[in-house]
């Protein structure tokens, strides 16, 4: 736990703003805030998250590229990333922008995974590791918008050698000792009774763990209990099914939920598995406030990839603050293509026409337009969440696309594609589904 008390954060903040001049108080600006003093308290077999002496319960978001002015307009209070440098923008850059709209933000910190090639049995390249890592603490741990430190990124993913932990043992006991106000977590692909035992024996430093599960939430509950983990927790990646996690054409293409049936599993995932433990759950983060290209261009994603709102991001408006937006997002069903499903390995002929048709609807009654495009299945496959490249469109394939029906020619190689539809309400909002369908010459 962070070495401090709740009391001694009331008392901290009283004095620190007596010290400051009469005219600054209740208008400094953002720069001169002091640090937030994060803490992880037990009262009673509860564990409470507090900032500067408040219960802070993470209402948040995976972001680091995304729009945070909609995430706190849509009633989040906090962010996580999975690094300090995106390459886009710094961490003190997303920690400025979070402050400026009143999100705490869950500062990632790169650490080298074994199935990127890093040894943790290279005693140098561990301590060369601590020493970057110590660098960016330093730079960062007293930004006011900072609230922890998460030390990697799932590290027990297709991992074998037990060193890691040691590892981000001796980079939390680093940062308790620089930085004396945020508690400091690692991020685990499930959670199991091996990892916890280790854990328990090797990365006591921690303030709490963080969970990562996609369908499998909903089982949550189970899951913590059957690897006998008993402390605090988030859930810092949960959202849609995972690809990994549904049907399979007969060519091996996962079927994509539509963006109508992912909002209702995130609702049910929020409400059933991460709202149930209000003892030990700290909060949680939603993956993904943004968009990105992994096995399809918007299957994670809550927005579109020209930024356009999905339905997902309203039900996460109501669950963080109870009330729907005054516009809603269109909604999608399942797709047909002659008659057939994504679920019926539907083989199509080079060069033929065919129809899609689909339902589509919109609860304020906007007028809504569709297009439509063709991809080949994605060849870039990545693992964990790794860097994929989105399939460039093939052009000349979709004949018309509208509401009534897309028609469509099939390409002219074999091989294995998607037709991606996507509905605009011309506010701001979209629905999306895709069809996997294999061609034949």
């Amino acid at each position: 736990m962070v070495r401090s008390s709740a009391i001694w954060v009331f008392i901290w903040m009283l004095s620190f703003q007596a010290c400051m001049p009469a005219k600054e108080k209740g208008n400094r600006s953002k720069e001169m805030d002091p640090p937030s003093v994060v803490e992880v308290l037990q009262t009673e077999g509860t564990y409470r998250l507090f900032v500067n002496g408040e219960p802070f319960y993470v209402k948040g978001a995976g972001c680091e590229f995304g729009d945070l002015a909609s995430l706190s307009e849509h009633g989040a209070n906090s962010l996580r990333t999975w690094r300090i440098d995106n390459g886009k923008r710094t961490g003190k850059e997303v920690l400025d922008e979070a402050h400026r709209y009143n999100l705490k933000v869950l500062m990632g910190i790169e650490v080298g995974n074994e199935r990127h090639g890093f040894d943790y049995n290279d005693t140098a390249a561990v301590g060369q590791q601590l020493e970057r890592i110590r660098e960016q603490v330093l730079a960062l741990k007293d930004h006011p918008a900072l609230l922890a430190w998460g030390i990697g990124n799932e590290l027990n993913l297709r991992y074998t050698n037990v060193k890691v932990w040691d590892a981000v043992n001796e980079i939390s006991k680093m940062i308790h000792q620089v930085d004396g106000y945020h508690p400091t977590t690692t991020m685990l692909a499930g959670i199991s009774k091996e990892d916890v035992e280790y854990l328990e024996q090797h990365g006591s430093d921690l303030d709490f763990l963080s969970i990562q599960m996609y369908g499998d939430i909903i089982n949550l509950q189970q899951r913590i209990a059957d690897s006998g983990y008993r402390g605090p927790y988030m859930v810092t990646e949960w959202g849609a099914t995972g690809h990994w996690e549904v049907p399979v054409t007969e060519w091996n293409a996962p079927v994509e939920p539509t963006s109508t049936e992912k909002a209702a599993d995130i609702r049910k995932r929020y409400e059933r598995a991460i709202l149930q433990d209000s003892t030990r759950c700290l909060g949680s983060y939603v993956f993904l406030w943004g968009q990105k290209q992994e096995r399809t261009p918007t299957w994670y994603g809550l927005f579109t990839e020209n930024g356009k709102e999905t339905e997902a991001i309203e039900t996460m408006q109501y669950l963080w603050s109870g009330a729907w937006p005054e516009n809603r997002a269109p909604q999608i069903s399942d797709p047909l293509i002659d008659g057939k499903t994504r679920y019926h390995n539907v083989v199509l002929v080079a060069g033929k026409p065919y129809r899609a048709t689909l339902e589509t609807k919109d609860p304020d009654g906007d007028a809504l337009t569709l297009r439509s495009e063709i991809l080949p299945e994605s060849s870039d496959l990545g693992e964990g969440g790794d860097p994929e490249t989105r399939p460039g469109a093939l052009e000349g394939f979709i004949l018309d696309s509208s509401p009534e029906g897309i028609h469509f020619l099939a390409p002219a190689e074999q091989g294995a594609y998607r037709l991606f539809v996507y509905v605009d309400d011309g506010n701001n909002h979209a629905a999306t589904v895709n069809f996997p369908f294999y061609v034949l010459e």
